[in-house]
């Protein structure tokens, strides 16, 4: 486990997710066929906070996914630096977990692959009615692995919108898929800047969600690509850049209102004697401000080609 942590610390990643599980017979009925397998592998309380304060330790931010109420209270008593608690989507209506999580003061992560709508609702309004606020839902759902034909990303702005709260991508497309790397950053690239992905040293070997587990090298392409993903996207804002706007000036690149040949001093503008160019210098009018023009007339000569300026008009009465 902590080579896990390092390796992950060493691609500069923002943080980890651990899956917490310390109460067996509080999660699975002990006649469960996995019982006994899963029981051989829990780790106890101490493992676990010793493997949190690794991580801690190492600059990474810590979300833990807890799968059992026992869970739920060791991370709210530890606290420090456990930024997360997520309820994944098997728990997602479990009032006993739903309660105790509400306790916690970081955010509350709600896993909402394989829901409906009225189970998001469920939750969300159950946490709200706590008085928990910060909760962010996590879109995506393992098939071991997922097919991206049906991942339907496009749902996630409804959701956000619906909910009017924070949504991450949590990808489980197959680790040995040509389009890994693009598929993962595919929210990202519609402003989704929060996303999961599972991790492994040892690419393909067989063991729990193996199928959706990228390589290192693959981790470091979906960290570059999310990103790039990111940038482009923006910020939403409708201010256009400094770029923009030199791509959007009257004259040099927008044409620009000129003379079609000339215009005597007191000679109405009119349809006749206006024309669209493109020109060398700038100008303040606006091709929208065209109709205005037919209103004035010159208050000096104009040659033709000139670029119309309103301080060269006066209104004709």
């Amino acid at each position: 486990m902590l080579r896990l942590v390092d390796d992950i610390a060493g691609m500069s990643l923002d943080g980890i997710k651990f899956h917490l599980l310390l109460k067996l017979e509080s999660y699975m009925q002990e006649r469960h066929p996995l019982f006994n397998d899963l029981k051989k592998w829990l780790f106890t309380e101490e493992q676990w906070s010793q493997t949190i304060d690794y991580a801690i330790n190492k600059g990474l931010e810590v979300v833990t996914l807890c799968n059992d109420v026992e869970s739920v209270e060791f991370v709210r008593k530890k606290g420090k630096g456990i930024v997360g608690i997520e309820l994944h989507a098997i728990s997602l209506n479990d009032y006993f977990l739903l309660e105790e999580a509400s306790k916690f003061s970081g955010v509350i992560i709600l896993g909402v692959g394989g829901s409906m709508l009225d189970e998001v609702s469920y939750a969300v309004n159950f946490l709200k009615s706590k008085g928990k606020n910060d909760i962010l839902l996590m879109y995506g759902f393992q098939s071991f692995p997922t097919d991206y034909s049906k991942i339907n990303l496009s749902k996630m702005g409804k959701i956000k919108e619906m909910f009017n709260l924070p949504v991450g991508y949590a990808d489980h497309t197959s680790y040995d898929d040509k389009n890994n790397e693009i598929i993962s950053v595919m929210a990202a690239a519609i402003g989704f800047n929060i996303l999961e992905k599972h991790y492994t040293p040892d690419l393909g070997k067989e063991r729990i969600d193996y199928q959706a587990a990228v390589s290192r090298k693959q981790m470091i392409k979906i960290k570059e690509l999310l990103k790039l993903a990111l940038i482009v996207h923006g910020d939403e804002s409708l201010e256009m850049s400094k770029d923009e706007q030199d791509y959007g000036k009257t004259g040099p690149m927008k044409k620009a209102i000129v003379a079609k040949g000339d215009i005597m001093k007191d000679e109405k503008l009119s349809l006749d004697n206006l024309w669209f160019k493109r020109t060398k210098e700038e100008s303040n009018v606006k091709q929208s401000q065209f109709q205005e023009l037919l209103r004035l007339k010159a208050k000096r000569n104009i040659n033709d080609g000139d670029v119309i300026d309103f301080k060269d008009l006066e209104d004709d009465k």
